[in-house]
Parts: C-alpha cells; structure tokens; sequence
C-alpha cells in the first residue's frame, strides 16, 4: 500500500470517497510539487551562478530536468494503470506534451524579463527575483500544469478502455448505418 492510500484510508469517508475518486489527480500534484522543488531548485541555483544573464535559458533546463523526473514518476506511480502504448510511443508524446509545457512555463519569465526589463539594473535584486519567482514559477506553471493534465490524460495515459469502448461504439454505429 503506498503512501498516498495509508493517507486515503484515515481521511473521513466522504473525504475518502472524493479523493479515491480523484486519485490520479492527487498522485499528479504530489508529483508536481515533488518536481516543483527540484525544478526551482535548479533554476536558482543557474541563475544566481552560470546562467545570470540569462534566466530564459535557466528555466528552460530547469524545467527539462524537471521533466524527465516528472516522467519517470507518473508512469510508473500516477498513471502506472493507464497506457497499453509502446514504451518509446509513450515517451515520446511525453516529452512532446511536455516540452510544450515548459515552453509555456518560461513564457511569463520572457516576458517579465524582456518586454516589461524586470531585470537588473532596472530593478533591485529583490524585485527582479520577485518577478522571476511569480511569472515563472506561479503564472508559468498554472499555466503549464492545466495543459499538461489534459494532455497526458488524453494522449500520454489514456483509459485504454474508454478508447477501445469508443471505438467498439463507432463500429457498432458505422454497421447500424450500414444495414439501415
């Protein structure tokens, strides 16, 4: 029993209920907040040493590193009961969704940093890593996070059954169609 269901199993039921219902969901924000850490993590450290002029670039690798970590963990934890693709199909659209999705996170941070020059000697120290820490790390990952959900549920990790149910009913309408 992992973690997360000991944590279910002492909720109160209806709580319980809500979140056995929205378990992947759960299993996906404790990877993102797992992923979160590591992400701004490393951006701060590039961006306070080698990557100071440069806090695009910093995010971008940041946000790859995170990335792989990310994939790592939602499939063999979150959406360990999805799938049925490849392993190298799944991976791929993956990192695609993915890199997507970093490109979305760091798109405030440009724009924090180059159209509005929240950046130093414009700005304080303070303010400029203020503005860093809620364009690219607020804004940018709300933003990164809605579309990575959907698009792993859908395309990444999608409920075999429901696809093959789909299908199934597609068949059964194209052959009504067919005999009518």
């Amino acid at each position: 029993m992992s973690f997360v269901d000991k944590v279910i199993n002492v909720l109160p039921t209806p709580l319980r209920d809500l979140a056995d219902r929205h378990s992947e969901l759960l299993k996906f924000a404790i990877v993102g907040a797992t992923t979160f850490v590591i992400d701004i993590g490393i951006f701060y450290l590039l961006k306070w040493t080698v990557l100071d002029t440069k806090p695009t670039i910093a995010r971008i690798l940041s946000g790859t590193i995170a990335v792989i970590v990310s994939y790592i963990l939602n499939r063999e934890w979150t959406f360990d009961k999805r799938g049925g693709r490849e392993k190298h199909h799944e991976a791929l659209l993956f990192f695609a969704v993915s890199g997507i999705g970093v490109l979305l996170a760091s798109l405030p941070l440009y724009i924090s940093s180059y159209v509005f020059d929240l950046r130093q000697p414009n700005v304080s120290f303070t303010v400029e890593n203020v503005a860093d820490f809620f364009s690219a790390f607020i804004i940018g990952n709300l933003l990164q996070m809605a579309f990575r959900f959907y698009a792993m549920r859908r395309w990444v990790f999608p409920d075999e059954m429901k696809e093959l149910t789909e299908e199934f009913e597609d068949l059964i309408n194209e052959e009504q169609l067919g005999h009518s």
